[in-house]
């Protein structure tokens, strides 16, 4: 690949505090790689030869459940470091990561976490993405052990629109390809409940819908929604007051 623009790397949250030493000393381990939509950079259960910062692109980490089950536990956005099992104390990938669109990462041998993490101003950035990532998913068990459907699915919603999303005449545009299969293993129910509520948000005027494709038209209603357990029909109902 052509050499990494050196202030595009420097303006990723985890390298944004490193010197120009630090820097070159970190990046003098990296590697770069394209990764051609739908083509996962690791697999479940595949050796952790080594861990990653998305450069650009999306991936989509899924792990399948000793039931079969596919659950797609998050989205890995640009800027984000990934694949670090030496963290969670395994030597294998929990999950597998796919391109969801053609994406770019930086790559780092397995062997070198624990001189990236000795490094004080990443020591405590990573510190703080795995609290946050501790967060993330104590927030996603509560959901799917306490929430009705709907619910969780009005949760994963907002959380993509918090993660990427831009502003369009329809409403808050979800910023990359997003398929209802995709919400439906985020959120823990099938693609035909998925298919079902969101055409009655639809028809609620809460989302507007297409391929690979999901608008959220009224974030504080989905909001009320998830938060305050209206139904899609309530919606509708208090909006034609």
């Amino acid at each position: 690949m052509a050499k990494l623009d050196r202030s595009l790397i420097h303006s990723l949250p985890i390298f944004r505090a490193l010197g120009d030493a630090e820097l070159d000393a970190v990046m003098a381990h990296a590697k770069a790689q394209h990764i051609p939509k739908g083509a996962a950079i690791f697999r479940q259960g595949d050796i952790a030869h080594a861990f990653f910062v998305l450069l650009s692109g999306r991936l989509k980490a899924v792990k399948i459940t000793p039931q079969g089950q596919q659950v797609l536990i998050r989205f890995i956005n640009p800027g984000e470091i990934y694949g670090f099992t030496k963290a969670l104390g395994r030597e294998d990938y929990p999950a597998t990561a796919t391109a969801v669109v053609d994406s770019v990462t930086l790559l780092w041998p397995t062997v070198f976490w624990d001189d990236l993490v000795n490094v004080p101003a990443i020591g405590s950035k990573i510190t703080e993405i795995l609290g946050h990532r501790l967060q993330e998913a104590h927030s996603r068990v509560e959901e799917l052990s306490t929430e009705e459907v709907a619910h969780r699915i009005a949760y994963t919603l907002l959380r993509l629109v918090a993660q990427s999303s831009r502003s369009t005449e329809e409403g808050i545009l979800i910023d990359f390809p997003v398929t209802q299969q995709d919400i439906a293993q985020a959120s823990g129910t099938t693609l035909h409940t998925v298919s079902r509520i969101l055409n009655s948000w639809e028809k609620a005027g809460l989302v507007a819908l297409g391929r690979r494709k999901i608008v959220v038209c009224d974030v504080p209603g989905l909001t009320h929604l998830a938060e305050d357990h209206w139904s899609a029909s309530e919606v509708e109902r208090d909006r034609s007051r």
